[in-house]
């Protein structure tokens, strides 16, 4: 087998300026015969004319920038070339942590001893193909130039080119059919014959019996039918070893590890048996080892080890729940059930972690390290794993060599003939239990559908019942609610229509004139009042303070047509003169309390109807004044600006 494995070295395939080259070494029945430093151009033709069996890269994005250009590039391979990503496929590794599963030292500065390591590891089996295409093939035949222009000779040049398409069609059409594969064919007639003859083969490309060509007349083209995403499948599909710990119980809990110590799997469910469990192990790899975090081992975690024919590991003592969450901790477990799990599966790692490391000191680069451990924790020694392993990584003979059957010892055949004995023996057991453990779960379930129907029947009646009770509760803590909300507005309505009755009561009184109290000169306060009694036109307003008056709360009264408003003291004189300048440009009344006999109770009261009168006798008084001093301040305004203006005439004339 011949890999060829590559790194690049500077440059990239997204630059238009620094082209990418390649560090390429070449590995033959796995020894490194050739290494060299190369062009993209020139290992396209060194694939091409060597047809190397795998293309070894830590990353394909080191061969194209994007899908569409990788593709192109899978085009040109040989059809037995199959393009292998050794780090991975979806869920990608470091180079340098994959080759140390083969015990491979990968200088990570030197891209010879990268390019060297991909092609061992995927030599040895190891990293993922990428997959482009279906498993159907294009064949296009089609004219190799066009017919040109015009001429004497044109109509026998197009003759002969479509002459050419219909005879290298017929050909193409007849390896297919010696090939025994299944295909379907269109044609385009022409002048002479076929401008076009195209193939659709259901079968890969490398089963295609035709090779892609191109002659003066006639051109041949094989193509791959595109995927729409490209896929990676893992070169060998051998499982990889785990060592997997289970937690048992109403919720069984798995927990595995690889021979690394990485976290592969945590998972736990409600609703596995015995059955479930080892399937979902199988999943997800080949258990070595089956730990437990208790001692003994529990039943139903022998059972699943039994199947396995794993190796049992149980800790030399149970571990405290504080040794666990030591243990576990950055592991992600989502349950107690996944973390006592995956801390069984560690710990038993940590009690072989020397022991690995020792088998990895003696085991020589390109052995894959988890076989040699596997062989070992079996009870086997190192040296006969190594041989077996170095046995079944020699190539296969050529096709031409017969080779000479080697004779099996009857000592050798003896052992092993036993060894499947006890085996089948086991499973034979394990599957007599597992048949008993069915038969009575099966009954165990039948009971409990035949409760489970009672259940549901009576508990269907309940169910409906506490149903319609709480859509009746709910209804009446809607209607509650709502009332008390009438109820309260039904409440500060009457108390409303009580004072409104009582100011009533008061202005019928003989020689008493009624009262609407207010705390303050407010907006608030005269919307309060408004509010609980009412502003009416011709109503008196008595304001307990004047304090924090504003001429807007002056304007609002003088706009709802007040009578008055009636301020503290027995005069105005120690009123704002701002809040009288105010009241007079507004034309509202202002009137002392103590001039007028007010008397409160709450927010209404009553004055002296004669009191009052006199006082809005006075306040006319004052707003007749008011009005002589404004006008005489208009006239000496007036003959102030006719001096001004003649003293400037007289200055002016001279």
């Amino acid at each position: 087998m011949k890999v060829f494995g590559i790194d690049i070295i500077r440059g990239s395939v997204r630059s238009r300026t620094r082209r990418p080259v390649y560090a390429l070494v070449v590995i033959e029945d796995g020894e490194v015969i050739s290494t060299a430093q190369v062009t993209a151009y020139r290992l396209s033709r060194m694939i091409a004319a060597e047809e190397p069996e795998l293309l070894a890269t830590d990353s394909v994005q080191e061969l194209a920038p994007d899908q569409h250009d990788l593709i192109s590039f899978m085009q040109t391979l040989p059809t037995g070339t199959v393009l292998v990503q050794v780090t991975g496929g979806e869920r990608k590794e470091t180079l340098q942590k994959v080759a140390a599963r083969y015990n491979i030292q990968v200088e990570r500065t030197d891209p010879f001893a990268e390019a060297g390591a991909a092609a061992r590891i995927a030599y040895l089996g190891g990293g993922a193909a990428v997959i482009a295409f279906e498993k159907t093939t294009e064949i296009t035949v089609s004219r190799h130039r066009s017919p040109g222009k015009g001429g004497w000779s044109q109509n026998r040049y197009v003759r002969k080119m479509h002459g050419a398409v219909r005879e290298r069609a017929r050909e193409v059409e007849g390896h297919l059919v010696a090939a025994g594969l299944r295909y379907e064919k269109s044609e385009r007639l022409a002048f002479g014959g076929f401008s076009r003859v195209h193939f659709r083969v259901y079968a890969s490309r490398d089963a295609i019996p035709v090779r892609a060509s191109a002659a003066a007349d006639v051109q041949v083209r094989i193509e791959g039918r595109r995927l729409d995403r490209i896929r990676y499948e893992p070169l060998t599909k051998r499982p990889r070893y785990l060592i997997v710990g289970i937690d048992p119980g109403t919720t069984t809990g798995i927990g595995a590890v690889d021979l690394d110590g990485e976290v592969v799997e945590l998972f736990s469910s409600r609703q596995m048996g015995t059955a479930e469990v080892i399937e979902h192990i199988t999943g997800i790899g080949k258990p070595l080892i089956i730990a437990s975090d208790v001692q003994p081992m529990p039943d139903a975690v022998e059972k699943v080890r039994r199947a396995f024919n794993a190796i049992a590991y149980v800790p030399p003592q149970d571990r405290s729940v504080e040794g666990k969450l030591e243990l576990t901790a950055g592991t992600g477990y989502a349950n107690p059930h996944e973390r006592d799990a995956v801390s069984a599966a560690l710990d038993a790692y940590r009690s072989l972690k020397n022991k690995f490391q020792n088998i990895a000191k003696r085991v020589p680069p390109g052995i894959d390290l988890d076989e040699v451990r596997a062989g070992v924790l079996r009870g086997r020694s190192i040296e006969a794993v190594l041989a077996d392993l170095s046995g079944r990584q020699k190539p296969a003979p050529a096709p031409h060599e017969s080779p000479q059957p080697q004779p099996t010892p009857p000592a050798q055949a003896d052992d092993r003939l036993v060894q499947l004995e006890r085996q089948v023996r086991r499973l034979q057991a394990f599957v007599q239990e597992l048949e008993e453990g069915i038969a009575g779960k099966d009954r165990e379930i039948a009971s409990l559908k035949r409760q489970i129907r009672y259940e549901r029947s009576e508990r269907g009646k309940t169910l409906q019942r506490d149903t319609d009770i709480a859509t009746r509760e709910a209804i009446i803590a809607n209607l509650r609610t709502l009332l008390r909300k009438e109820e309260k507005r039904n409440k500060s309505l009457r108390k409303r229509i009580e004072r409104m009755r009582r100011v009533e009561e008061l202005q019928i009184g003989e020689g008493q004139v009624a009262v609407k109290a207010i705390a303050s000169l407010t907006h608030d306060a005269v919307r309060s009042l408004a509010a609980d009694l009412g502003l009416v036109e011709g109503d008196v307003i008595a304001v307990a303070t004047t304090g924090g008056w504003g001429r807007s709360v002056v304007r609002e009264i003088a706009d709802a047509k007040a009578a008055a408003v009636v301020v503290p003291g027995k005069s105005l004189e120690g009123q704002d003169p701002h809040l009288i300048a105010a009241a007079l440009a507004a034309s509202l009344p202002l009137v002392p309390a103590g001039a007028i006999g007010l008397r409160l109770s709450g927010k209404i009261g009553t004055a002296d109807e004669e009191g009052f009168a006199a006082a809005l006798a006075a306040w006319g008084e004052r707003v007749e004044e008011h009005e002589r001093e404004k006008r005489a301040a208009m006239l000496n305004q007036v003959f102030k600006e006719y001096r001004s203006e003649r003293e400037k005439e007289v200055r002016r004339h001279g």
